[in-house]
């Protein structure tokens, strides 16, 4: 049983120094790159967060395990944005940026609208798999161009703050950063997981319940690590960019590469209930967002109110969810 508590304590370990390096090396990037920090929170630092789910749903469709691939995915995405957003908020209350209300939010509803939609028979194909990457792309592309447009545009950073043999030395350290940061967390994530899992099973808990609890709060740890390290740093930005991204990321990455290798079965609890939870929260979201351009520690409280209500539901209810 100690080896579950010594996997337990250095997965938590390495999440919270990987969750450092990722909002230094990622800040840094964002003035190396002339781009803003929501928009790395939204790109690198999504998708280097969101990479135990990948793995996780990837393993779990190669097995048959539809339920569990997109059981994983909506799950994190409700943890996302409840449990995560809510801490981070109470932690620090987060400045909402217009981009976020404008751009943002829109492509994340948009993404859980349009995955609904698509899933409602039962099966997400392989060639709406090809169509989430495109949207992806089509997305990513678009807010790095806008961001380094409007930096330039702003003259926000000036072309001649480092001498150019220095910007490169201090972009190779902050992609060295990125990259090892991103490692802590998949690392990080995978050993808190199992030893979560394997202390369950010691303590004779139900399969459902370890998926339920462990891996659906344990894949969304990046996330949760690295939103509160960035509100403690005040990278408030970055923080919510990061959410946004990865609930994003989850739908489209994740979910679209997933369903190229093998196509995903949806069943009908997941569509009727977790489905339309995230929608939901994910609609509650948006006036928090725009009322006073801040999500509150009053919001916070609620959005972790409703977390715990949405968990006490699954938990009680005596169908597998995931």
């Amino acid at each position: 049983m100690s080896d579950y508590v010594l996997y337990l304590f250095a997965g938590l370990f390495l999440l919270v120094l990987g969750g450092d390096f990722l909002v230094k090396g990622a800040s840094n990037l964002a003035i190396q790159l002339k781009i803003s920090p929501l928009v790395v929170g939204l790109t690198i630092v999504a998708f280097g967060t969101s990479s135990p789910e990948l793995l996780v749903s990837i393993n779990a469709a190669l097995s048959g395990s539809p339920d569990l691939t997109m059981g994983n995915v909506i799950g994190s995405n409700i943890c996302n944005l409840a449990l995560v957003l809510g801490v981070a908020a109470i932690i620090r209350p987060i400045r909402v940026n217009a981009d976020s209300i404008k751009i943002d939010w829109p492509m994340t509803m948009g993404s859980s609208v349009l995955l609904y939609f698509l899933v409602r028979e039962g099966l997400l194909k392989s060639y709406e798999g090809f169509l989430f990457i495109a949207l992806l792309v089509g997305y990513t592309a678009f807010i790095i161009l806008k961001s380094r447009k409007e930096n330039h545009k702003n003259k926000n950073i000036s072309s001649d703050e480092l001498p150019k043999p220095d910007r490169r030395k201090h972009l190779f350290k902050d992609i060295v950063l990125i990259i090892i940061g991103c490692l802590g967390l998949f690392y990080g994530s995978d050993w808190f997981v199992e030893g979560g899992k394997a202390l369950a099973i010691h303590f004779g808990i139900s399969e459902r319940v370890i998926g339920i609890t462990v891996l659906a709060l344990g894949t969304s740890l990046p996330e949760l690590v690295t939103a509160s390290i960035a509100s403690f740093k005040n990278q408030t930005d970055l923080a919510l960019g990061n959410l946004m991204g990865s609930n994003i990321f989850n739908i489209l990455s994740i979910l679209g590469i997933t369903s190229i290798i093998k196509e995903i079965e949806v069943s009908d609890i997941i569509l009727n209930t977790d489905m339309v939870w995230m929608l939901g929260i994910t609609l509650l979201v948006l006036p928090m967002m725009i009322h006073k351009r801040e999500v509150g520690r009053n919001e916070g409280f609620v959005l972790l109110l409703i977390y715990g209500y949405y968990t006490f539901k699954v938990l009680s209810s005596s169908s597998n969810v995931f």
